[in-house]
């Protein structure tokens, strides 16, 4: 298998990973205050939207490389 279609099998499933869950979160801790050997945090928890028309792109790309003939 070449990398090519490699790379489309890869699109491929990003894409579909991309439309079933729609995005993805994570958390991040923030320092807020430091007094002396007292450290006070916060952790927020932000929400990255992945657009439909991205991962329908990807499956779209994956598609054409996977039928390109080299």
């Amino acid at each position: 298998m070449n990398t090519i279609k490699i790379l489309g099998i890869a699109l491929i499933l990003a894409g579909g990973v991309a439309l079933a869950y729609g995005g993805f979160t994570y958390t991040r801790d923030t320092p807020e205050v430091k007094l002396g050997p007292i450290e006070l945090s916060v952790k927020k928890t932000e929400t990255v939207n992945i657009p439909v028309w991205a991962g329908a792109g990807a499956i779209v790309v994956g598609v054409i490389l996977l039928f390109v003939r080299e």
